[in-house]
């Protein structure tokens, strides 16, 4: 299974939920989170989407370290059952 897949059972899970998905890309920085993931009753969250057993590389870690101590939720996920059990 690749990222993409992983990605792509994500965004149809957020669908079926109500949700809605958004890709991300930060403009001159790097480590940015794939998705944000909006979710019905206000919840939105971060989430970086990785291949199973693939690590985040450290400018990633970095990143999400900052934007938690920040106050924000960020998630890895990295299969299909991660995706299920985020969404449960």
């Amino acid at each position: 299974m690749r990222e993409r897949d992983v990605e792509r059972y994500l965004a149809e899970r957020v669908d079926a939920l109500g949700g809605e998905t958004r890709k991300v890309g930060w403009h001159g920085r790097r480590g940015a989170p794939d998705r944000y993931v909006m979710l019905p009753g206000g919840i939105g969250v971060w989430v970086e989407l990785k291949a199973p057993g693939a690590p985040t590389q450290g400018h990633q870690t970095r990143e999400h370290e900052r934007m938690r101590a920040l106050g924000q939720h960020v998630v890895v996920l990295d299969s299909v059952q991660a995706v299920d059990a985020f969404l449960a």
